[in-house]
């Protein structure tokens, strides 16, 4: 009768801490769903605006005195799995290569570029691959011609870009065999200097 009581109060006991459990689940459910809610459009964006690494594209000595800039290349991710789309350069109606680099370089530089990629490849300065950083753009001839293809270095080899039709905006590798054989090279451009307000 006893092994009867006893194993009655454990069964009980169990009983009485499941709607506890079931509470504490609803709970982190609620919680991720929340956070999901908020970030759901672009989980890597929200998550990589988070991230202090990405703060700057360029050395410190170059980046305006009186603020922490975005950067061109966190910019540009935030818009990954966003639809080519021949002469898009907004991101309610998608993006060509040309169109993502000019917006995220005015969003996050202050700098206005012109709209095609063999014009953006005269603007800023000529660097070799060897010295590439994070948020620099690198030219790839993918149509015959030079600076036919833009997008923007990430670092370790990685770019973002918006490659054709019927594709989303995405991370590649510049190692590649496809983009090795193609790349023709890269500029690095400075920020918009801010303008004093007095």
């Amino acid at each position: 009768m006893k092994l009867v009581l006893c194993a009655s109060a454990v069964a009980l006991a169990g009983c009485a801490t499941q709607p506890r459990q079931t509470a504490d689940a609803n709970s982190n459910h609620l919680l991720r769903d929340s956070y999901l809610l908020s970030t759901q459009s672009d989980p890597l964006g929200a998550w990589l605006d988070s991230k202090d690494q990405l703060a700057i594209d360029y050395p410190q000595s170059d980046a305006p005195s009186n603020q922490i800039p975005k950067t061109m290349a966190a910019t540009a991710l935030k818009f990954l799995g966003v639809k080519y789309r021949y002469g898009g350069d907004a991101p309610g109606e998608g993006f060509d290569c040309s169109g993502l680099v000019a917006y995220a370089a005015e969003k996050s530089l202050g700098l206005k570029l012109p709209r095609t990629a063999s014009s953006q490849a005269q603007e800023g300065i000529s660097i070799d691959r060897s010295e590439l950083r994070r948020g620099d753009l690198v030219f790839f001839n993918t149509l015959g011609r030079r600076f036919s293809h833009v997008g923007i270095y990430l670092g370790n080899h990685q770019f973002v870009h918006a490659p054709r039709t019927g594709a989303a905006i995405r991370v590649e590798s510049m190692d590649m065999a496809y983009w090795r054989k193609r790349y023709n090279g890269a500029r690095r451009l400075k920020p918009q200097p801010q303008t004093a307000q007095r």
